[in-house]
């Protein structure tokens, strides 16, 4: 090839990507410049622009002070309700997805197959469709309108995911490892605890990933199951966006969506690399 043709098309390529790239980054920009506003230079148009005059009122606004529906609290007991149901829920999700992945895999059993398939079938089953037999559980278990309830729905509903992860993963895992642990005295959760989980770093990665995000990030279950001391983060968001008590602040709005945000940024700038490898060998396994 032609140096000069190849030079252009290196040129053409990292031209796509960078253009690519700051298309992602635009919306990220945008909050941040107008989060750091004034409501009225907002107002006069040019959202590109940097601020001329910065401030962090609309920060501590959005996190202390701003009106949540008919309370001024800010998102701050929102975004600890958020804490205190996404970690949870991860950690039993993750838990109980290696034991099923583990039982699927290295224990010989009728129907398993069938089990499986029904289990990745709830994988496709849209949130709508669980709401009415889910709301009628959670009134049964008097979770309804709990941060405990919101952590039940969000494990049964990823169980469905977890379970496909570990089972791909440990469908290749080595069975001879598993039989010489069995020889050396280990039992069902020995197995599990000593040989399984200490080698399964990438997918309990790509687990952790995609629960956190997914349940973080979720809003349906959030705005059906909870009251609002029990709200997560998405709902508060979408309460103070949608307030109608006075001025909208845009500002102020901006400021909460990246609130509301930095979480997931931070565990995909932390974790990105390591959910792509756990991908990666999840595949190879699979």
């Amino acid at each position: 090839m032609d140096k000069t043709l190849s030079r252009f098309l290196r040129i053409a390529l990292y031209g796509v990507l960078v253009g690519t790239a700051l298309l992602f980054i635009l919306p990220v920009y945008v909050m941040v410049v107008n989060s750091l506003k004034p409501l009225d230079e907002i107002r006069n148009g040019n959202l590109m622009s940097l601020p001329l005059d910065w401030t962090l009122a609309p920060w501590r606004s959005a996190w202390s002070t701003a009106q949540i529906g008919v309370q001024a609290t800010g998102l701050k007991p929102y975004f600890i309700n958020s804490f205190l149901l996404v970690i949870p829920a991860v950690v039993i999700s993750t838990l109980i997805g290696a034991l099923n992945g583990y039982i699927l895999t290295q224990f010989k059993m009728r129907f398993a197959h069938a089990l499986f398939a029904a289990m990745l079938f709830s994988v496709f089953i849209p949130f709508q469709i669980v709401l009415i037999p889910m709301a009628k559980t959670l009134g049964f278990l008097g979770l309804a309108g709990t941060v405990k309830g919101l952590i039940f729905v969000n494990v049964v509903y990823g169980i469905g995911f977890t379970t496909l992860f570990f089972r791909n993963y440990y469908a290749a895992f080595p069975a001879e490892l598993i039989r010489s642990a069995r020889m050396d005295g280990a039992n069902f959760f020995g197995v599990l605890w000593r040989i399984l989980l200490p080698n399964s770093a990438p997918i309990i990665v790509v687990t952790v990933i995609w629960q956190f995000t997914n349940i973080w990030n979720e809003f349906l279950f959030g705005a059906s199951f909870s009251d609002y001391t029990s709200f997560p983060l998405t709902v508060a968001l979408n309460n103070l966006v949608s307030s109608s008590t006075g001025v909208k602040e845009y500002n102020v709005h901006f400021a909460g969506a990246f609130i509301a945000a930095i979480p997931t940024l931070i565990v995909y700038l932390v974790s990105g690399k390591y959910f792509v490898r756990g991908l990666m060998a999840g595949s190879v396994k699979g």
